[in-house]
């Protein structure tokens, strides 16, 4: 096997695009509504921005792994492991994951310097909060991942859905645009969604362990409710930034991305078990790529049509 595809593996690489569609979304906007975009600082933000959500994906798994979570999912018959498998399963020591995951850490801060002597302070302001966030998502002593009131979801909002959106434009222009916070509102909310959706293949092993997640708190039932509740919300705010034109008109079609999604919520409401769940998470991250994808193109055709 590669050292190439270890890496993918163990890093999770498949979540990455989330984080790729916002950093575009940004980009974009700031040469659709300012006419300014430069290759250099795109590229810079790009691998900053994934650098940073694949330290988020291996720093939680060391953390759980270490803490005993994802031992308990993988040895568990009620439960159906997340995480990448290099640990739990020896693939990779514990020493070999850790330099990895701390050198993402490292390019992420490279990128980030370079960019706030390009753009400016607001770079160290979102990377510092967003850097913070996915560093005690799981590290001692905060861990708000294990706390369950939450706030691992209002942080997945703002770390794979404002802070990537408002972060790509800035360094763009050097200034913000309150529009951009509407943009950013469909992918996180759906990728919360898909975040959240993850938790209910392992929640009796993390409840085992002390790690309090909402779907540990509320149990499968509520969370299920809440879960449908999200998806709502992503909806919702499709037409909300339209209306307030982050989205021309046409940025209605993102919501026909979500049919499958929908009939998969009706179908899980009489029958749900790891199986379905799984289908659900992945179903999940397909709905948000695909919309974030058809709110890229819906930008692309406005500013075609603007030209003409």
């Amino acid at each position: 096997m590669s050292k190439w595809i270890e890496f993918s593996q163990a890093s999770r690489l498949h979540f990455v695009p989330l984080m790729a569609i916002c950093v575009v979304q940004g980009a974009l906007a700031a040469w659709i509504w300012n006419d300014q975009f430069s290759v250099l600082i795109f590229l810079l933000t790009l691998i900053g921005s994934s650098a940073i959500h694949i330290f988020s994906m291996m720093i939680n798994d060391l953390w759980d792994y270490r803490s005993g979570v994802d031992v308990a999912a993988y040895q568990s018959e009620e439960s159906i492991s997340t995480d990448s498998g290099y640990l739990t399963t020896g693939k990779w020591s514990e020493q070999t994951f850790a330099k990895v995951t701390w050198s993402m850490l490292a390019i992420t801060i490279v990128c980030a310097l370079t960019l706030y002597f390009l753009s400016g302070w607001g770079v160290l302001l979102l990377g510092g909060i967003g850097g913070l966030l996915a560093l005690f998502y799981v590290v001692p002593p905060i861990k708000y991942g294990y706390i369950g009131k939450g706030s691992s979801e209002l942080a997945h909002v703002l770390c794979f859905g404002v802070f990537p959106v408002m972060g790509a434009y800035y360094v763009q222009t050097g200034h913000f645009d309150i529009r951009l916070f509407f943009l950013s509102l469909p992918m996180g909310l759906l990728t919360t969604l898909t975040f959240f959706n993850h938790h209910f293949l392992h929640w009796k092993t993390d409840k085992q362990v002390g790690k309090r997640t909402l779907v540990v708190v509320w149990g499968e039932r509520k969370s299920f409710r809440f879960s449908i509740f999200l998806l709502c919300l992503a909806l919702f705010s499709i037409l909300l930034c339209v209306l307030v034109g982050g989205l021309p008109i046409y940025g209605i079609l993102a919501l026909l991305t979500a049919i499958p999604l929908c009939r998969m919520y009706q179908h899980m409401k009489n029958k749900r078990n790891l199986q379905t769940h799984q289908q659900l998470l992945w179903l999940s991250l397909r709905t948000s790529l695909q919309c974030g994808t058809v709110m890229i193109l819906v930008l692309l055709v406005g500013r075609w049509i603007w030209f003409m």
